[in-house]
């Protein structure tokens, strides 16, 4: 198992990813991702922000990573952080606790690049999924309401979101 950048040849994957993620959401929740736009996807690959998780020559998992996110963090978002998004196992890899592995990758990431904390945010009236991210090490900082602006996907508009940190040193 190997996590790197994905790469444009990649695309119609993570978005299919990203589709199937959206279904699985719709059909466990009131809440779900909006489409994603290729072009901002493309855009997140070229930056080197899209990740990949590869089992041999199977890609099984998708994460994108972000040195800062001053829409959701505010104030915190000076500090010196890396931010996890997105991450979508693909359903004949569920239970291979991937979440876990990249929390251990970016753990690393974050100290090889000067950064002190692992951060990342969900839906903030999912408590399942907040108790998972409580239960994978996370510290839960706080609930907040995003401010709406063009900045975030579309499905942060009208939503809380619950926020949370690893200090990684």
């Amino acid at each position: 198992m190997q996590i790197i950048n994905s790469t444009l040849a990649d695309k119609d994957f993570i978005l299919d990813m990203y589709n199937i993620a959206i279904e699985y959401q719709k059909a466990r929740s009131l809440r779900s991702w909006l489409p994603f736009d290729p072009a901002m996807v493309e855009e997140e690959i070229g930056q080197k922000k899209q990740w990949k998780i590869v089992d041999g020559d199977t890609i099984v998992c998708i994460f994108l990573t972000a040195y800062e996110d001053p829409f959701i963090w505010g104030e915190k978002n000076k500090d010196p952080s890396v931010y996890i998004h997105r991450i979508v196992t693909h359903p004949d890899f569920h239970g291979n606790n991937y979440t876990m592995k990249i929390i251990e990758w970016a753990k690393q990431h974050a100290k090889e690049n000067g950064k002190q904390f692992l951060r990342m945010d969900t839906w903030g009236d999912n408590p399942r999924l907040i108790d998972y991210y409580i239960n994978c090490g996370f510290n839960y900082i706080e609930t907040l309401t995003p401010e709406n602006t063009k900045h975030l996907p579309k499905h942060y508009s009208c939503i809380s979101l619950s926020l949370f940190e690893i200090e990684v040193g």
